[in-house]
């Protein structure tokens, strides 16, 4: 490459950052922008415990509180908070209107896709025996396996607190060889063509599967793919996608087993029961969370938040030897990312180190790497990190910026990585 085509590409860098530059230097001469991002990041009702709140370009993750809730939501939870009212009777009514959004035969909101997972787990090995509820998790007498399709995951002890022993299997094969008189249920994360295979093995032996779509709304419509489908049981987070409670989560399935979920869901008291505790409040505002998605333009969303990721794009290769590019991941998470590249080695600078300048600065900011703070370190879970272990690069997840964020990120990151490459030369 000439040094002709370096110098015309740098100039159309700065001239597409130009107006984002603008923007920034006059609000810096306002006093407005960063330093009024500061001010507000240093006196707010977290600080006044001792708490940092964090502008969160990492995503949905449940320890940096997930995600915002929508002004529906929060309207429905206050309402909610207005009157008492008889769980046993919301969960099942709310069960029929998620029944009509979905195609499902009926719903419940749970505590989390975790708590949807222990409920559904409880369902397939005690059904709605009381004895055999308040038995667990000893499972004595009683159909206990659940077959792992793919692998353990880290949410699995979900399934082991109701007595579910686990069975690992990674072929089609290996599960119609797992399935036996022991076996309560399948749990799969499988994608929709390996998903009908799989529904086809299960249904075959007369075994339910469970479909774990906790990240993958939006879009609102996976729930009305995996009920046509015929996934016996299948979940989302309430509080990732759906902004919903982050307390909350959604159960979907066939009747017979939502009312046995159910049986095994505060407020009974069981085994399982009361830990998986969800109030008035969060049953009535993870509903209008679901409610408020089947109204949303997505394609209007994802072109909002592209831009987001398209300002911070400008801003941050605005820095020779930055490489940048914009792209929404399959599967869950589905949400416009920024990737940041750059010489980690040449500039003595890692994406750990600046993930750390980031997360310390003022306003504080998350972003993505290759690793999960909120993990067991001493697991060997896929996915999870391990001490040593290369982090990647760096992302930013635009759908959880608030507006203006993205000015803000970008132009810190410019900082950053600016300051790292004259160190180097």
């Amino acid at each position: 490459m000439t040094r002709l085509t370096l110098e015309r590409r740098t100039f159309v860098k700065w001239m597409a950052a130009a107006p984002l530059l603008a923007q920034v230097s006059l609000q810096n001469a306002l006093g407005m922008g960063w330093a009024e991002t500061a001010k507000l990041s240093t006196d707010n009702i977290y600080t006044r415990l001792g708490v940092k709140p964090i502008i969160n370009g990492r995503g949905t993750w449940t320890y940096l509180s997930a995600s915002l809730e929508l002004p529906e939501v929060k309207a429905a939870q206050e309402a909610a908070a207005k009157h008492f009212v008889n769980i046993f009777e919301l969960q099942k009514a709310v069960g029929r209107r998620l029944a009509e959004l979905t195609g499902a035969e009926s719903g419940m909101i749970t505590s989390g896709a975790a708590g949807a997972m222990a409920s559904g787990t409880a369902a397939c090995i005690a059904g709605g025996d009381p004895d055999r509820i308040w038995q667990l998790p000893d499972t004595t007498g009683m159909k206990s396996e659940v077959v792992m399709m793919g692998g353990r995951i880290s949410f699995d002890s979900a399934i082991r607190l109701a007595g579910g022993k686990l069975v690992v299997v990674r072929t089609h094969e290996q599960l119609a060889n797992a399935l036996n008189t022991n076996t309560a249920m399948v749990y799969t994360l499988s994608e929709p063509d390996d998903l009908a295979r799989e529904i086809a093995i299960t249904r075959r032996a007369g075994v339910p599967i469970f479909r774990d779509a906790a990240d993958n709304v939006p879009p609102i419509s996976k729930l009305n793919l995996f009920a046509k489908m015929g996934c016996d049981l299948f979940t989302v987070s309430g509080g990732k996608g759906l902004c919903g409670p982050q307390c909350s989560g959604v159960l979907l399935g066939r009747k017979d087993l939502i009312d046995a979920a159910l049986y095994n869901t505060n407020p009974w008291e069981g085994a399982v029961c009361r830990p998986m505790k969800v109030g008035k409040e969060e049953i009535m505002g993870c509903l209008a969370a679901v409610e408020a998605w089947y109204r949303m333009d997505l394609d209007a969303l994802n072109k909002h938040w592209t831009r987001r990721a398209e300002r911070m794009q400008k801003l941050v290769q605005t820095v020779p030897g930055v490489q940048t590019s914009i792209a929404t991941p399959p599967g869950g998470n589905s949400y416009p990312t920024l990737t940041v590249i750059w010489d980690q080695q040449a500039w003595s600078y890692s994406t750990q180190d600046c993930a750390r300048d980031l997360l310390e600065g003022i306003p504080s900011i998350a972003v993505m790497l290759n690793d999960n703070p909120s993990g067991v370190m001493d697991r060997k879970f896929p996915g999870m990190s391990r001490p040593g272990q290369p982090v990647g690069n760096l992302q930013v997840v635009s759908m959880t910026l608030q507006p203006g964020e993205e000015i803000i990120v970008g132009r810190r990151l410019r900082q950053l990585l600016t300051a790292a490459r004259q160190r180097s030369a």
